[in-house]
């Protein structure tokens, strides 16, 4: 006999419905899966023969083919469990044929035939929802993800058991509320109040969120540049509802979501090591997963010890700091991973890190092993760096002053408004647009400078030796800038103080 249900596949970050036909006849014992299915959808057999078991129904000694159409889209996952366990009770009918014909079922079986948690549940309840289905049924443990999408009726069950019941209408279905986007506000583990001194680091920092800006800061071990990049989240204001449906699917994709979460509202913070690998930072894999720059997307991507990755690696990172996005490109099929993120790295001066040396600290490292250090990084990625800051050590009298410094909530209020001036700049772009991305038309229209700026930005250019993508990116700071002080056009204060942040020349 022959079943039919729905199930869901990830497709990059997005979701789409899978049929899932179960066709048993006679014949020797034979489980069967066919549709581009890889090992752990193969392996399904074994957990599904199982938990039909474990449940107290008869599993069928008949030929048993399972196909996941449609077949030319790779199948990977262990979504697919509970929808071929029901269809293979509805072919036995030890369930009604037609009863969920028109269900999307999701989610991993477990021996006992328990439900586990699967990766990708929000992009896959958001596809069957546009394809009109009757219903989804997802593990309980998914239940608070799946909540955040609306317009379609969401049942969750805890046991293989208990979504047969469900089906065949002897339990109450325990429906799942729908969940308003609107949740609490962000509680921050850290805070810019415990960073004394630096005022300097934290006013560039505070730029650097108005404007969505690439920074770097090199400065000797222990000045504090991990301690204000990991703050640098609580100073930008929390991801509106279309971006944190955005981040939370790559979350989601990635099984990286925690549990019992519905919708992320703090922005992403990764700090990747720096032996990561390419597929690792950028994204790939046989069956291609998001990177550390894709979860980052929306958030910021932290590099401590940034001459230490492989050049290779950062040489990827090339592409989505221009295009804020990532293409993993395949025989069969090509995919689009979303990569807009706030590029943060960190470095010392020099292998030992003391360079050019101090009181306290005498840099032990030769010229040449310095000129090595420093050559790790190539120009075209420096050049797609915004800000670059110098880092000093903090002096004692700054590290025991008691007085309160200033909160992250104070800061983030400046940041919001800048935003918020930003988005009335740009009223017409689908997506959070900040001054970062503004292109050589944008910058004609919105950063005309008089004069004195001119004069200023003629100088900066000559003695620094600066492209015309360094030409720009200062005028992108200058924006912000003069947004931080509400000020409709760019003043020589504005421009000066953007040229100061391109000062420090890494050769």
């Amino acid at each position: 006999m022959l079943a039919k249900v729905k199930s869901g596949a990830v497709l990059g970050v997005d979701g789409l419905l899978v049929d899932v036909e179960v066709d048993i006849s006679r014949g020797l014992p034979v489980f069967t899966t066919v549709g581009l299915a890889e090992g752990a959808v193969r392996e399904s057999k074994e957990r599904v023969k199982a938990a039909i078991k474990n449940s107290g129904y008869e599993f069928p000694a008949r030929r048993i083919t399972i196909n996941l159409a449609p077949a030319d889209l790779k199948k990977g996952g262990t979504g697919y469990d509970l929808p071929i366990a029901v269809g293979i009770l509805a072919a036995t009918e030890l369930l009604p044929p037609d009863r969920a014909t028109n269900w999307c079922l999701i989610g991993e079986l477990s021996l006992d035939g328990g439900l586990r948690p699967t990766p990708g549940i929000l992009p896959m309840v958001l596809a069957a929802r546009d394809a009109g289905v009757e219903a989804v049924m997802v593990p309980r443990t998914n239940a608070a993800e799946a909540a955040m999408v609306q317009g379609v009726k969401l049942l969750s069950a805890d046991s293989l058991g208990e979504a047969v019941e469900i089906i065949k209408g002897l339990r109450e279905a325990p429906v799942v509320e729908t969940s308003s986007p609107a949740e609490a506000p962000a509680d921050y583990e850290v805070d810019f109040a415990e960073v004394r001194g630096q005022e300097y680091i934290k006013r560039a920092l505070e730029i650097a969120a108005a404007g969505h800006h690439n920074l770097l800061m090199q400065g000797p071990p222990g000045a504090g540049k991990t301690m204000l990049a990991r703050r640098l989240p609580t100073i930008m204001p929390e991801l509106s509802f279309e971006e944190a449906l955005e981040t939370t699917k790559i979350y989601s994709v990635a099984g990286e979501l925690p549990a019992g979460c519905g919708l992320l509202r703090i922005r992403p913070f990764r700090a990747p090591h720096h032996t990561v690998s390419g597929a690792g930072l950028i994204g790939g894999g046989q069956l291609p997963r998001p990177g550390q720059v894709s979860l980052a997307h929306n958030g910021v991507l932290f590099l401590d010890e940034l001459p230490e990755f492989r050049q290779n690696v950062l040489e990827g990172l090339r592409q989505p700091l221009e295009d804020g996005r990532v293409t993993i490109a395949r025989a069969q099929q090509s995919l689009l991973f979303p990569a807009s993120f706030m590029l943060v790295a960190a470095l010392n001066p020099c292998p030992c890190g003391h360079w050019p040396g101090s009181e306290t600290h005498e840099c032990t490292c030769t010229p040449a092993q310095i000129q090595r250090y420093r050559h790790r990084l190539s120009g075209p990625l420096l050049d797609r760096i915004d800000l670059y800051l110098e880092v000093a050590a903090v002096k004692f009298e700054e590290m025991s002053d008691q007085r309160p410094a200033e909160p992250s909530a104070e800061v983030r209020r400046r940041v919001a408004r800048a935003h918020e001036i930003q988005r009335h700049r740009f009223p017409r772009r689908k997506t959070a647009f900040y001054n970062s991305r503004m292109k050589p038309a944008d910058l004609e229209k919105h950063c005309p400078v008089d004069p004195r700026s001119r004069r200023l930005l003629e100088e900066a250019v000559r003695r620094f030796g600066l492209s015309a993508r360094a030409y720009h990116r200062i005028l992108k700071i200058a924006r912000t800038i003069a947004d931080l002080a509400a000020s409709d056009h760019l003043h020589p204060n504005h421009v000066a103080e953007a040229v100061q942040y391109r000062r420090l020349e890494i050769k």
